[in-house]
């Protein structure tokens, strides 16, 4: 310690034979400044939501919680824009598009629904998430159930293949690996299908077009264009929902694919239908 008073005491620590640490006390106005913290954090605790109990937490004093602020946000904008989502479930879906205002909420809020409810499957952009998964592309022009309006409406409404809804849209490709086609007619008819998308598969396209002819043109067509009207995709315009290898398409052939859509009457009200199939139908390939 330090012998002339007038001097601030040290530590008593010494390093390297003459460096010490000087014990200078904390200024007056940071101890202040830190007694003051201690009784606000204190007073905070007591007021606002804050310790942690086995089945919740302390409320506070003042009743606060960030679920009824949220709560009370949604319930404003819900009163505010009541009028307009009030007309956009007693209009009919194709006039939707001429009217600007409901137009704008429409759209606004399908793609808050969309983010919510459909992009799990379909994508945050609404591209299928990737080629090959089953879940179609809403950005470009294939639209297997139509792409219209109300087809789109009616899609969402109902879905497709589920149980829950006895008006959902329903088609079967039939699994031509169960006894309806041998190995050879099947590969033949896989390289057939890939050779209209300019692909190459290991098979005789020649035979797997008598075989594609015989089997599959009651629902795709004569030309493969697919009939919207089944569900019955467009095997020529080079767009895959199951993968365009020869593996997988010869794996649909086989299996036949059986993809569902829940049907969101049942979660979604009739404007949340209708807004998220306006917003869809805009996004690019809307007919």
């Amino acid at each position: 310690m330090s012998d002339n008073k007038d001097q601030v005491e040290t530590t008593g620590h010494v390093w390297d034979e003459d460096l010490k640490e000087f014990n200078n006390p904390l200024p007056r106005w940071w101890i202040w400044t830190f007694y003051a913290t201690i009784i606000w954090g204190i007073g905070y605790t007591i007021a606002y939501p804050a310790w942690p109990l086995i089945n919740g937490a302390t409320r506070g004093v003042l009743g606060y919680s960030t679920r009824t602020e949220v709560a009370d946000e949604i319930n404003r904008f819900e009163e505010m824009n009541a009028g307009v989502k009030a007309e956009l479930a007693a209009m009919d879906v194709t006039e939707i598009a001429s009217n600007e205002a409901v137009a704008n909420y429409a759209i606004q809020s399908g793609r808050a629904t969309f983010a919510t409810y459909c992009s799990q499957c379909h994508g945050s952009g609404a591209n299928g998430i990737e080629e090959g998964n089953g879940y179609p592309n809403l950005l470009d022009d294939e639209w297997l159930w139509g792409g219209d309006i109300e087809a789109i409406t009616y899609t969402v409404t109902h879905g497709i293949r589920n149980e829950e809804d006895p008006d959902a849209r329903y088609s079967q490709m039939p699994a031509f690996g169960d006894d309806y086609l041998s190995d050879d007619e099947i590969t033949n008819v896989v390289a057939y299908v890939m050779s209209l998308s300019g692909l190459e598969g290991s098979g005789d396209v020649a035979e797997g077009e008598t075989v594609f002819a015989d089997n599959c043109t009651a629902c795709h067509g004569e030309n493969a264009e697919g009939d919207p009207d089944q569900g019955a995709p467009n095997l020529s315009d080079a767009i895959w929902l199951h993968g365009s290898s020869e593996a997988a398409i010869e794996t649909s052939v086989r299996q036949g694919p059986f993809g569902v859509m829940p049907n969101w009457n049942s979660r979604l009200d009739e404007a949340e239908i209708k807004a998220v199939a306006a917003y869809v139908h805009q996004l690019g390939g809307g007919q």
